[in-house]
């Protein structure tokens, strides 16, 4: 009999959501089928049998499990029967060991219980969270859903402030009309944003902006796309193009293609072009890494492009097509809105360019007024490795390989 286990997939993901069992329970499995969907902070991945045989599921749908928990059993029908009464017998003897009291002991106050000789209920990130900060856990109270603890516990608990803030929270809440809210929890993808961006905004950051003459890059797309479309069966957009001059800008400016080592204080200047790509996704923000970018043409990463985003959307993307970004780019135009954004940097990343939507808009050419092309950007750096003056040789050195992208190898 073999388990099915939650196994260390890496990127320090520590715990997950059982998404959705692909099997029903007491089925035929095939050894390397998948049989379970589990979401992480990163993807949703495919667990696999590990052998053939019937499977016995032991964690349920919707529930959360961590690094090394079973999630089910593989092997014959009376190898999992005995599994099944193995696991109900350890779990009433583990219900009845907290429940009684040495013989020499009186029977505990359940009411009084200390926190200490309860279960205490904290993700990974709040238990480590108090123990960096020295904290003891069990002797705070916790605030969400059954008693969990949360960051903002361990925090007030730090400042000496006895719980009131969630104490407060309670009496708020009573206080609001039945039905007038609701609470939503985090999927595991918001939790890993919520983190990320943390992370983003600790960062010293300033941004530069610029318009780009887009009228020949806007010519070039739309006398291809069509050819392309019926030819290679690829739709060609901007972003290809946007993508291939970005690569040329960064390997003139090679600080941009870096992530700051703050322990070391060191920057990490990468010898290879793995453009992310921010991607919107039903649970949240992903971002898909077009890998070694300057190696492939522009319907190449138009193919890629296209073939990752639909992993996105159908939630099949890996973690492997995830990460190890160099460089990060944000189309904000894709959605149709806004003149100027200023991008929250992808962490660890040095900078991040964000793009908005290509407009008509009046321009001064020869000395008359006409309407143009414009193509506007904004590059976010980290300001601890690179200053102005070096975003503003990045930002024209993008621009100029966007005004004449002749250069640029289309197959």
């Amino acid at each position: 009999m073999d388990e099915i286990k939650f196994v260390d997939i890496g990127e320090g993901i520590t715990e997950g959501h059982i998404q959705k069992w692909l099997v029903a329970d007491m089925s035929d499995v095939k050894e390397d089928q998948p049989v379970a969907q589990v979401e992480t902070d990163k993807a949703v991945v495919s667990i696999p049998a590990p052998s053939s045989g019937k499977i016995r599921i032991m964690a349920k749908e919707g529930t959360d499990v961590k690094v090394g928990d079973v999630m089910a059993y593989v092997g014959s029908s009376a190898e999992l029967n005995n599994a099944g009464t193995s696991a109900a017998k350890n779990n009433a003897n583990a219900d009845a060991g907290t429940k009684k009291a040495k013989p020499s002991e009186p029977m505990p106050n359940t009411t009084a219980e200390p926190q200490s000789q309860r279960h205490v209920l904290a993700p990974p990130s709040v238990r480590h969270l108090a123990e960096s900060m020295g904290i003891d856990i069990s002797k705070i109270k916790g605030s969400g859903p059954d008693g969990r603890i949360t960051e903002a516990d361990v925090k007030a608990y730090s400042g000496n402030k006895t719980q009131e803030p969630a104490q407060q929270s309670g009496a708020q809440i009573a206080n609001v009309q039945a039905g007038s809210t609701e609470r939503v929890p985090l999927s595991q993808t918001r939790k890993a944003i919520a983190k990320n961006m943390e992370l983003s905004w600790q960062i010293p950051r300033a941004s530069h902006m610029d318009l780009i003459d887009a009228s020949t890059i806007y010519s070039i797309v739309q006398k291809e796309k069509e050819k392309s479309l019926k030819q290679l069966n690829v739709k060609l957009s901007y972003l290809p193009f946007i993508i291939k001059a970005a690569v040329e800008a960064l390997k003139e400016n090679p600080r941009f293609n870096a992530s700051y080592d703050r322990d070391k204080q060191e920057v990490v200047i990468k010898k290879y072009y793995n453009i992310g790509l921010a991607a919107e996704a039903k649970d949240g923000l992903k971002v898909m890494v077009i890998k070694d970018s300057d190696k492939k043409s522009i319907i190449e990463i138009a193919k890629e492009i296209d073939s990752l985003h639909k992993k996105v959307l159908d939630q099949t993307i890996s973690l492997a097509e995830m990460r190890d970004t160099s460089f990060t780019i944000t189309n904000v135009g894709s959605l149709g809105g806004g003149f100027l954004a200023i991008p929250m940097i992808n962490y660890p990343d040095v900078a991040i360019l964000g793009i908005t939507l290509l407009r008509d808009m009046p321009v001064v050419k020869d000395g008359a007024i006409v309407v143009g092309k414009v193509l506007p950007f904004t590059v976010t750096f980290d300001h601890r490795v690179v200053d102005g003056a070096e975003a503003v040789k990045f930002g024209n050195a993008f621009k100029g390989y966007m005004e004449d992208p002749e250069f640029l190898d289309m197959l």
